[in-house]
C-alpha cells in the first residue's frame, strides 16, 4: 500500500509527540515517585521523633508509665493528623498502646527482629508485616524510648510508626494519575494539530501533483491555487505556476509554429504537385515544360530555404548565451561585406545606397558570425521591401560607450499595429511584406533570436514610407 506524504508527516509528527510524552511521563513519573516516597518517609521520621519526645517527657517529667492509658489519645490523634498507624510496646515487644481506635493489636508480641532494627534504625525504613499484627507490608519506623540517668541508660519500650504501602501507592496513582490524563489530553490535541497542519502543507503538493498529471493530458491552462503563503511551499507554487506559464506558452508557440510552417508549406508543394502532374497527364503543353520545371525548382529551393531556416531558429532557440563567441570585431566591416554579398539584390532594384560608415575601425564586442547574420538579413529585408530606385541608407556611429546600427529603407509604411509583431516567426504585414514571394517570414526572427541571444534590443519605426531598423553594440575601442 502506497503511504502519502501527508501520512509519513503525520507519523513522523505523531510519533515525535509520542516518545517525547512518553519519554517525560516516565521521568515525571519516577520523579513524582521518588519524591512522594521521601515526603513519606520525611513526614513518618517527624511523627517518630516528636511522638519519642512527647512520651519521653510524660514519663520524665509527670511520672506517667508507659503503659498508662492517657497515651492512646495522643497516639490516635497523631495517627489522624499524619495519617500512619502508631505502636508503643514496653522493653520486651509486647504492644500496650496503640492509635487505633479499636485496640485489638494491644497484649500482641512482635518479633525480635523489630526490636534489634528500633535500637538500631538509625532512621531507615523497614517493609514487613510486623509478625501477626497486619495482612499486609508495611513500611516500619522506629526507636527506642530511652531514659538516661547520668551515665546510664534505660529502654522503657519501643515506639512504631507505620504505613500501608497500598495507601501510600494510591497517593502517588493519585498525582501521576493526573498527569497522565493531562498528558494524553495534550498528546490528543497535539495529533489533532499535526493531523490539521499536515493536511493544510501537503494540499498544495497534492494539488500539484493533480495539476502535473493534467498537463500530460495537454491541459496547460491548469494552475495551482496561490494562497498568499511566503514560505517554501509559497515559493514552490509560484515557481510551478511559471512553469505552467512558460509550458502553456511553449505549447502555444509549437502550435502557431506547426500551423505557420504547414501554410508556408503548402503553396509550394500544391504549385509543385499541380505543374508536375499537368506534365504527366499532358494537360499543360510540353512546348513550355522548361518554363514549368522552372517555376517547380524555384519552388523547390523555396522549400529548401525554408527548412534551412527552420534548422537555423532550432539552433539559435536552444543555444544559451553562455554558448556565444565572443569576440571584437570591426562593426563597419560587417556592414561593407553584408553589402557586397547582397550587391547583386541592390543593382536588380536600383537602389541608390548611402553608408555612413566610419574610417577607423569601430570596434564592439559579440559573436562576430552571428551579428553578421543581423546585419545581412537586416539589410536583405530592407531591399525586398524598398521601392525601385529608392535609397537603401546605412549608418554605424559611436555613441555613450556602445556602436548604433541601423538599417533604412523607402517603400510601403509598416502598419502601426503591425509594428509590434513583425518580429514573430512567419508574420507578414499585409502591405508591407505581400510582395515578398521568395521570403520564408523567418528573417526578422532570426534577428531578434540573435540580438536576445546578446541582451541587445532592437527597434522598429515606420512613418511615412520610410522605415528603420536600429540596434546598438557595447563598443570596446581604446
Amino acid at each position: 500500500m502506497r503511504k502519502s506524504i501527508y501520512f509519513r508527516i503525520f507519523l513522523a509528527t505523531a510519533l515525535i509527540v509520542f516518545i517525547s510524552f512518553s519519554l517525560l511521563g516516565g521521568l515525571f513519573i519516577a520523579l513524582s515517585y521518588n519524591r512522594t516516597h521521601n515526603e513519606n518517609r520525611t513526614l513518618m521520621f517527624s511523627t517518630l521523633r516528636e511522638t519519642t519526645v512527647y512520651i519521653r517527657e510524660q514519663i520524665h517529667h509527670h511520672g506517667i508509665q508507659i503503659n498508662d492509658e492517657s497515651l492512646d489519645p495522643w497516639l490516635t490523634m497523631t495517627a489522624g493528623v499524619t495519617g500512619f498507624d502508631l505502636l508503643l510496646t514496653d522493653s520486651d515487644g509486647m504492644v500496650i498502646a496503640c492509635s487505633e481506635i479499636l485496640p485489638h493489636h494491644i497484649g500482641m508480641s512482635l518479633p525480635h527482629y523489630l526490636l534489634d532494627f528500633a535500637n538500631l534504625s538509625n532512621y531507615e525504613i523497614l517493609r514487613s508485616e510486623m509478625g501477626d499484627l497486619y495482612a499486609r507490608t508495611r513500611q516500619v519506623a522506629a526507636l527506642p524510648i530511652v531514659l538516661a540517668e547520668g551515665d546510664i541508660y534505660e529502654v522503657f519500650g519501643y515506639l512504631f510508626v507505620t504505613s500501608d504501602l497500598q495507601a501510600f501507592r494510591q497517593q502517588w496513582f493519585s498525582i501521576s494519575g493526573g498527569f497522565v490524563s493531562i498528558a494524553l489530553g495534550v498528546m490528543v490535541l497535539a495529533f489533532l494539530v499535526s493531523f490539521i497542519a499536515a493536511k493544510k502543507q501537503t494540499e498544495p503538493l497534492i494539488e500539484m501533483a493533480n495539476a502535473a498529471l493534467r498537463f500530460a493530458r495537454g491541459e496547460f491552462e491548469e494552475r495551482v491555487k496561490d494562497t498568499g503563503r511566503d514560505d517554501e511551499i509559497g515559493q514552490l507554487t509560484h515557481a510551478f505556476n511559471a512553469m505552467a506559464e512558460s509550458l502553456e506558452n511553449s505549447e502555444k508557440h509549437k502550435r502557431e509554429l506547426i500551423t505557420n510552417l504547414s501554410h508556408e508549406l503548402k503553396t509550394p508543394m500544391t504549385v509543385i504537385s499541380g505543374f508536375a502532374e499537368g506534365l504527366l497527364d499532358g494537360t499543360l503543353p510540353r512546348t513550355d515544360d522548361t518554363h514549368y520545371l522552372g517555376v517547380i525548382s524555384s519552388e523547390t529551393r523555396r522549400m529548401t530555404r525554408l527548412v534551412r531556416s527552420m534548422l537555423e531558429v532550432s539552433t539559435l532557440e536552444s543555444a544559451a548565451p553562455s554558448t556565444l563567441f565572443e569576440s571584437n570585431f570591426d562593426v563597419a566591416e560587417v556592414v561593407r561585406i553584408a553589402l557586397l554579398s547582397l550587391g547583386g539584390k541592390i543593382d536588380t532594384k536600383k537602389l541608390e545606397v548611402q553608408a555612413d560608415l566610419p574610417d577607423d575601425e569601430m570596434i564592439a564586442s559579440g559573436d562576430k558570425d552571428a551579428i553578421t547574420q543581423v546585419v545581412y538579413n537586416l539589410i536583405d529585408n530592407a531591399i525586398k521591401f524598398s521601392v525601385d530606385g529608392g535609397t537603401l541608407d546605412l549608418n554605424v556611429r559611436q555613441q555613450d560607450g556602445r556602436v548604433h546600427i541601423s538599417v533604412t529603407n523607402k517603400g510601403e509604411t509598416i502598419p502601426e499595429e503591425d509594428l509590434p509583431h513583425i518580429f514573430n516567426r512567419f508574420y507578414k504585414a499585409d502591405k508591407a511584406r505581400s510582395s515578398d514571394k521568395d521570403g520564408v517570414g523567418l528573417g526578422l526572427y532570426i534577428v531578434k533570436q540573435i540580438l536576445d541571444n546578446h541582451n541587445v534590443d532592437i527597434t522598429a519605426a515606420s512613418k511615412d514610407g520610410v522605415t528603420t531598423f536600429s540596434f546598438s553594440l557595447k563598443n570596446t575601442s581604446g
